[in-house]
């Protein structure tokens, strides 16, 4: 096919008069208005059109947070503080296999695990804390490094660890931003026994992770009468409500504390009071 652009003039500067391109010509020799010029009004107006955004929001109704008075609920997976969770027993899920710690990106889990001992109290042992071999003797979660991301409570075997809804934990004391186990270890519920003691009756750790425990049994309530019944009285003054031993009472074999705080559970009031486990995701999630 023949070219019919032969002979033609199509450069950008073509003479007046013909009908070649406009694009790249000089403006003064462009047909028609530059659609660029403005008028009067929008050139009166241009230094204050940037705050047509500011101007238009100025007057709109505010929506004030009354932020501590009535604080709005989180959603339901929200990532707030840790809980180490127990099971309908009382013993903890915890087994001290520190594979949080590992997948934690900030570092700022530490786990050391211990056995746990069947030997009687009075011998010389130091009881059983969760089902299996092993539990975390100390449990310590930095909120200063902590992300929030939960990549720890996604390497849990046994869904320990949980996140609840609870996420006030400013505070002017670096040190105090450092939760010991004391302190992240959920509350005992209506039923539970405080550790440490034997597990159910023929059953095995994989009967408590498969739910197969709803209480403790009466053989468990006589073992843990009959281990407060041997406490002196100066340790049953040191006792939590809970039944749990305080942080003050040193060389009790049953004390669940946290060995490697120097002085375990001396924190603000705000930092103690946590969600009980149907307000959190361990108890709407179980």
């Amino acid at each position: 096919m023949a070219d019919d652009t032969v002979g033609k003039d199509v450069s950008p500067q073509s003479p007046a008069g013909t009908k070649g391109s406009e694009v790249g010509a000089p403006r003064d020799q462009r047909s028609g208005k530059d659609e660029r010029e403005k008028g009067f009004l929008s050139e009166l107006f241009a230094p204050v059109a940037g705050f047509g955004v500011s101007f238009s929001t100025m007057f709109r109704k505010v929506a004030t947070e009354e932020y501590p008075e009535k604080p709005r609920p989180t959603a339901p997976r929200f990532h707030g503080r840790h809980q180490l969770n127990r099971y309908p027993d009382g013993l903890e899920k915890c087994i001290g296999c520190e594979l949080c710690a590992w997948a934690c990106p900030a570092d700022a889990i530490l786990v050391e695990g211990a056995d746990n001992d069947d030997t009687p109290l009075e011998q010389g042992g130091k009881g059983r804390f969760s089902p299996g071999e092993r539990y975390g003797r100390v449990y310590q979660i930095n909120y200063l490094r902590c992300i929030f991301c939960g990549l720890c409570i996604e390497a849990c075997p046994t869904r320990a660890l949980t996140m609840t809804n609870f996420y006030e934990l400013a505070d002017n004391d670096r040190g105090k931003l450092i939760f010991t186990k004391d302190q992240l270890l959920a509350p005992l519920q209506g039923g539970m026994l405080p550790p440490p003691f034997p597990m159910s009756d023929g059953l095995e750790e994989r009967d408590y992770y498969q739910g197969k425990v709803s209480e403790p049994t009466a053989a468990q309530r006589a073992y843990v009468d009959a281990r407060d019944a041997g406490r002196d009285d100066d340790d049953l003054d040191a006792l939590d409500d809970d039944g749990s031993a305080a942080p003050s009472v040193t060389g009790a074999a049953w004390r669940p504390g946290n060995a490697a705080a120097a002085v375990p559970g001396e924190h603000e009031v705000v930092h103690t009071t946590h969600p009980t486990a149907p307000e959190t995701r361990e108890g709407a999630n179980p």
